[in-house]
């Protein structure tokens, strides 16, 4: 199984995803939101076929006055209300109409793109009832990179995410606003300049758009993706501490964690010996045992990498299913009222991978803190100053920048209360049981945007403790693994001589951490 994201280098690509109600990856998600990928949808007379079946199955109901939810009744509590037929094509304009409500601040661009096509990709499953007509919209949208103007906030994790994919639903019909070339627009003056018209739903297509956990799954590929390299940067952040603190390179010893065969943790151990090229024969070390943020960080990291196959398998599963209701069985017959639209499983995922993220925050908090302080860094400057002893009273070194990254790590910390357990009973008490997935979602962002800063902050000390290290009479000279990687960052920040304010060099790095720039390791 296919451990990591692959990292991107250079990896744009002329092969356009192509859709037809097969598999898509994550790492196909993230290639089409961060603008690396284009769309095409299929011309497969099979696809074709299946889809324009569904909906002609849903059309045969209707002209026989068949009773179907949100079709030809109003929705959620309100399912007892018919409604009439001359009404049946205005029931979907009124459904992204009355969701019009989303509050906060607006999707990025990249994840409007990731919301667009995962909502394309469940779609194209051939259980919506939808026509080739609104899979060729979708796929136009993102073919031109016209993106809904998405509010993060407003759903409950079932229905779906009904108030945030209205956005998309309105876009289509021509309302609201897009992002276009990097502005963001009336939706009705770009279709215009365009020469599109505005599409109109046919009668289950609103439901169909906005009955789904698109929003919760595409936020949660960028959260997987921003995960999965942070533990690489955890175990590489690791290797330089534990260079520069004089540790103890034999608390990953290959025979040592045969005992404890976790596949992710024993994955840490081996990047870590790599780095570090502990010799098979370990030598005497002034210390028998280090402290715990360098003894067990494969048992930190490893947590992360070991619950990457699992967090994959939830979020590649829920973005290759049908997540709308009702969905339509041709083959049978048969129009099935359920609740796909629960996005428990994303809700899940997502809160366990925050709390896993906030512990590598956790982790590098503390082996910065031994490298600052001088009663445990075996030798380094106080807090990591490479002022001359001359100017040393003058200069605090990575003083602050300590102080930034427990402040960080503690908001971390604090946001990993699972989203999931806090389900409300809403829309007249049918939705009594709502999953929080789309929350779940953006807390771990919102988590793994701090950890990503700690990550900031430690890296920069690391590579400035490693030199510091190195410098010394009595060292043994730098891994030429930690070495290089050094050298490759010092081509984007200055050691810290006289002190300076790194505000610049940090924001540098969260960017360079986040769009995962440097290649660490290779994929597992």
């Amino acid at each position: 199984m296919t451990i990591m994201l692959e990292v991107p280098t250079d990896c744009t690509t002329d092969t356009p995803l192509l859709l037809d109600g097969s598999p898509v990856s994550l790492e196909d998600v993230l290639a089409v939101a961060e603008g690396r990928r284009k769309v095409l949808l299929s011309c497969d007379a099979v696809f074709r076929e299946r889809i324009a079946k569904g909906n002609a199955f849903l059309e045969r109901l209707l002209a026989e006055e068949g009773v179907i939810y949100g079709v030809t009744t109003g929705y959620g509590d309100s399912c007892t209300r018919a409604v009439a037929a001359e009404d049946l094509e205005t029931l979907p304009h009124q459904l992204f109409t009355f969701h019009g409500c989303g509050l906060g601040q607006a999707l990025s661009v990249e994840a409007a793109r990731a919301v667009v096509l995962v909502r394309l990709v469940s779609l194209c499953r051939g259980y919506s009832g939808v026509t080739l007509g609104l899979l060729e919209r979708l796929t136009w949208l993102l073919e031109h990179d016209v993106m809904p103007v998405i509010p993060e906030e407003g759903s409950v994790g079932a229905s779906g995410d009904l108030t945030p994919l209205s956005y998309l639903a309105a876009v289509l019909c021509g309302e609201r606003d897009v992002l276009y070339q990097g502005e963001r627009r009336p939706t009705a003056e770009v279709f215009a300049e365009l020469g599109l018209t505005p599409y109109r739903l046919r009668p289950k297509e609103g439901l169909a758009l906005m009955n789904g956990t698109a929003v919760m799954t595409a936020l949660s590929v960028f959260a997987f993706s921003r995960c999965a390299y942070l533990a690489q940067l955890a175990s590489r952040i690791t290797g330089l501490a534990v260079y520069a603190l004089d540790g103890n390179p034999y608390h990953f010893d290959a025979d040592l964690f045969a005992a404890k065969p976790h596949p992710g943790q024993n994955r840490v151990a081996d990047r870590l010996r790599e780095d570090l090229h502990a010799p098979s024969t370990p030598r005497n070390s002034p210390r028998l045992q280090d402290r715990y943020s360098t003894r067990c960080a494969p048992h930190v990291i490893g947590v992360v990498e070991d619950a990457l196959p699992f967090w994959r398998q939830f979020l590649e599963t829920e973005l290759n299913s049908a997540n709308d209701n009702p969905l339509i069985d041709v083959e049978n017959g048969k129009i099935m009222h359920g609740g796909h639209f629960y996005g428990g499983h994303v809700a899940f995922a997502m809160d366990s991978l925050k709390q896993a993220a906030a512990n590598l925050a956790d982790l590098l908090d503390r082996q910065l803190a031994q490298l600052v302080d001088t009663r445990f860094s075996h030798g380094l400057p106080s807090n990591l100053s490479g002022a001359t002893p001359q100017r040393a009273p003058l200069n605090h070194g990575y003083k602050a920048v300590q102080i930034g990254a427990s402040a960080w790590t503690a908001e971390a910390l604090k946001l990993t209360m699972p989203a999931s357990v806090f389900s409300r009973s809403t829309e007249c008490h049918n939705q009594d049981k709502v999953s929080m997935g789309t929350i779940a979602a953006r807390d771990a962002l919102r988590v793994l945007t701090l950890v990503e800063q700690v990550a900031a902050a430690a890296l920069h000390a690391s590579c400035q403790a490693l030199e510091l290290r190195a410098a010394r009479p009595d060292a043994e000279a730098p891994p030429k693994q930690l070495h290089a990687f050094v050298a490759e960052c010092r081509e984007h920040f200055a050691p810290l001589g006289e002190d300076r304010a790194l505000e610049t060099d940090l924001r540098l790095l969260c960017e360079l951490i986040r769009t995962r720039h440097w290649r660490l390791y290779d994929a597992g």
